[in-house]
């Protein structure tokens, strides 16, 4: 009788000490959001919009009406720079939209992604101004193959597939990549882990599997998720980059990752430009790589 007394004492004793902690949020100004990159053989593409809280409401005419369209946005590769334009599109359903790129009656100053290049990018809005510098490095880490394999443990006559590559490592550390795929004529998209290092993988030539890029902005099917498909044709965007684009891809895609898990450890975002932006640069060394699955 004594030990269920004792059990109900101490019970009582920690009820009695719990204490309800309330959290006020408070709202905070909106910071320039940068989303900035520059590839092979392309124009550099700026897109600029302010920041949301953590709790705001989102919806397509909320992220039209946040936008950036009023910066003055350069590039410079240390020779030349260019003042960048903004350029007005309509999305599907005729959602208006803005990015800053290259302004072609400006030939003289255009300038075009190189590998083993650096660039250098201001963007002067609401009184500030602010830089990052990123770089397309030599395309040192290749993928030599693709092929297709079929699933283990599903039937014969599955639709779904693997798709596979075999990528060559230079030798010395400090080789990054994202990668992206497209499938038929759809748009490029990325892993849903799209960045890796060779830390593990230096100086040697590994077999991997390819998983097929998500659209992060529809729910994920992971029964579907990775597969390609019979009658597909598959093209391997791959990517090698400097370690600032790698740092901010890895961050957010782990931080996106950890969305809704109560388990998971809070993530600081790497970005990569100047006086408080958020966001990044990043340069792409790009090589495209197609297959034909048959039916």
């Amino acid at each position: 009788m004594n030990k269920y007394v004792f059990m109900l004492i101490a019970f009582h004793f920690l009820t009695g000490c719990e204490k309800a902690i309330q959290f006020e949020l408070k709202e905070s100004a909106s910071v320039l959001s940068v989303d900035a990159s520059i590839e092979t053989g392309q124009d550099p593409v700026v897109i600029l919009s302010k920041s949301f809280n953590y709790f705001s409401k989102i919806s397509a005419e909320i992220l039209v009406a946040n936008v950036v369209k009023d910066a003055v946005v350069r590039i410079s590769d240390g020779n030349k720079t260019h003042q960048l334009k903004r350029v007005d599109i309509l999305l599907p359903g005729n959602i208006p939209f803005s990015f800053y790129t290259s302004d072609p009656t400006n030939p003289q100053t255009l300038i075009k992604g190189e590998e083993g290049k650096s660039y250098q990018l201001e963007i002067q809005w609401s009184g500030k101004s602010f830089n990052s510098v990123t770089t397309i490095p030599v395309a040192s880490k290749t993928v030599d193959s693709l092929w297709w394999e079929a699933v283990p443990g599903l039937p014969d006559t599955s639709k779904n597939v693997f798709l596979k590559a075999k990528v060559t490592d230079p030798v010395g550390f400090g080789n990054y990549i994202r990668y992206f795929t497209r499938v038929n004529q759809g748009p490029f998209l990325p892993g849903l882990n799209s960045v890796f290092d060779d830390l593990l993988i230096n100086g040697i030539t590994y077999d991997v599997t390819v998983d097929r890029g998500v659209d992060r902005n529809a729910d994920l099917n992971f029964d579907e998720y990775g597969y390609f498909r019979k009658g597909d044709t598959v093209t391997l965007k791959f990517c090698n980059i400097d370690k600032a684009t790698y740092d901010f891809w890895r961050t957010t895609e782990f931080s996106y990752q950890s969305i809704g898990n109560p388990f998971s450890s809070p993530t600081k975002i790497i970005g990569n430009i100047s006086n408080g932006a958020l966001g990044y640069f990043g340069g792409y060394a790009v090589r495209n790589h197609t297959l034909v699955i048959p039916k």
